[in-house]
């Protein structure tokens, strides 16, 4: 006998808002599937505002009413039984982010919960990760938003520490990352990686799900550091429309594959990483993974 539930996950960021709705497949004596139904991504770049202004503007909670209405039909239509939505470092940010929360829930009759960096990073590495760690390895886990990029440790299949900085594509866009940001950053990678021979990197997040896409690569292969500086290399050389017309990226991801890129290769450079894998998984997997699991 086959049960299949409904779960959708909502990942309120600060380059984009995503709905994801997913098919859970149970079967006894099976570990339970879980099978991507539909992922609608718009790009509502609120860090824009928080980081800059420090609210969200008026056109923006707008912007967000109408997607929201949208995900809620969306979801209506789909029969999903149940649904979190969770916004990320725009919405902690923003002096008006739990009035936009009330506004969202009258207007759009969605439930959104602002979250802090390290509930953030907890929640993606509830998603697949164990499949990936081997136990006697050590995966340094990077999660690059558009407001904060979470770094998890883990060693013989063991969370050993996390941490969240404010440097995310949209700040670094904005020249918003200082120099005392980078030293911190460096500073807690070089700390927590010094005592262990090899590190290897996990990324998340749009940007390098788009490299890794760009790449070529099956799955289950890395990106090593020397391919990545050379897209790096590649992407700077271009302008702004030829990294649109030429590559065919979005608008919204044209700027910011940049800065995030950079922030892989420095992760890289300071935990002695030659490789990166990149499964396909974010907060909105891990939102499911851990509203199935009663995590959240």
């Amino acid at each position: 006998m086959i049960k299949i539930k409904k779960y959708a996950a909502i990942d309120i960021g600060s380059n984009a808002m995503r709905l994801l709705i997913t098919n859970i497949v149970e079967q006894e004596g099976k570990e339970p599937q879980f099978n991507k139904s539909s992922l609608v991504r718009v790009p509502i770049r609120l860090g824009q505002d928080a980081f800059t202004v420090g609210e969200i503007s008026e056109e923006n909670i707008e912007r967000m009413c109408d997607a929201m209405k949208a995900f809620n039909l969306l979801m209506k239509v789909h029969k999903v039984e149940s649904y979190k939505a969770f916004a990320t470092s725009a919405m902690r940010e923003a002096y008006n982010g739990k009035e936009v929360v009330a506004i969202i829930k009258k207007k759009a009759d969605i439930k959104i919960e602002i979250i802090d960096g390290k509930k953030e990073a907890a929640i993606i590495a509830s998603t697949d990760l164990h499949h990936l760690l081997k136990t006697d390895q050590t995966y340094l886990f990077v999660d690059v938003g558009g407001g904060s990029t979470e770094f998890t440790l883990f060693s013989n299949g063991k969370m050993k520490n996390s941490r969240s900085f404010k440097a995310g594509t949209v700040r670094l866009l904005n020249d918003m990352v200082c120099d005392v940001v980078w030293d911190e950053i460096e500073k807690w990678i070089k700390t927590n990686t010094q005592e262990y021979d090899e590190v290897t990197l996990i990324g998340s997040g749009g940007n390098i799900n788009k490299l890794f896409k760009m790449s070529g690569k099956i799955q289950e292969k890395p990106l090593s550091y020397i391919y990545m500086n050379s897209q790096y290399a590649f992407l700077n050389s271009l302008s702004y429309e030829q990294r649109i017309s030429e590559l065919g990226l979005n608008p919204d991801r044209a700027d910011v594959i940049i800065p995030a890129t950079r922030i892989y290769l420095n992760a890289m450079k300071w935990s002695g990483a030659r490789n990166i894998y990149v499964p396909k998984i974010g907060l909105s997997d891990g939102i499911v993974k851990a509203m199935y699991y009663n995590k959240i």
